[in-house]
């Protein structure tokens, strides 16, 4: 499954842009790709997975602005049609996933 981060945060001023960019920092840190402009996606295993991440962005929100966390699974994922201009590109792979015994 995928979990998105995506969010409208305020830039007006020096101290809303700090904030903005210790924000995105976490989601980078996190794990979490820039996919657009505000829309960041990281790969979880499952559900169950995805719920440390969930608390881990809930525990860095801003004061101001909004986010939204939307979990899809692989194959609506992979429904996605990404276009570059009128050329359509292709849509992320999920990410390698190391197996330890």
């Amino acid at each position: 499954m995928w979990l998105f981060a995506m969010f409208d945060l305020p830039v007006k001023t020096r101290e809303q842009r700090r904030r903005y960019a210790r924000f995105r920092k976490v989601l980078l840190a996190d794990g979490f790709s820039q996919l657009q402009y505000s829309v960041y996606a990281r790969y979880c295993a499952s559900e169950e997975a995805a719920t440390p991440h969930r608390e881990y962005v809930r525990a860095a929100l801003p004061d101001e602005g909004q986010v939204r966390l939307l979990a899809v699974t692989d194959r609506q994922f992979g429904k996605m049609e990404n276009y570059v201009g009128k050329l359509r590109g292709p849509t992320e792979e999920k990410p390698i996933q190391l197996m330890l015994f």
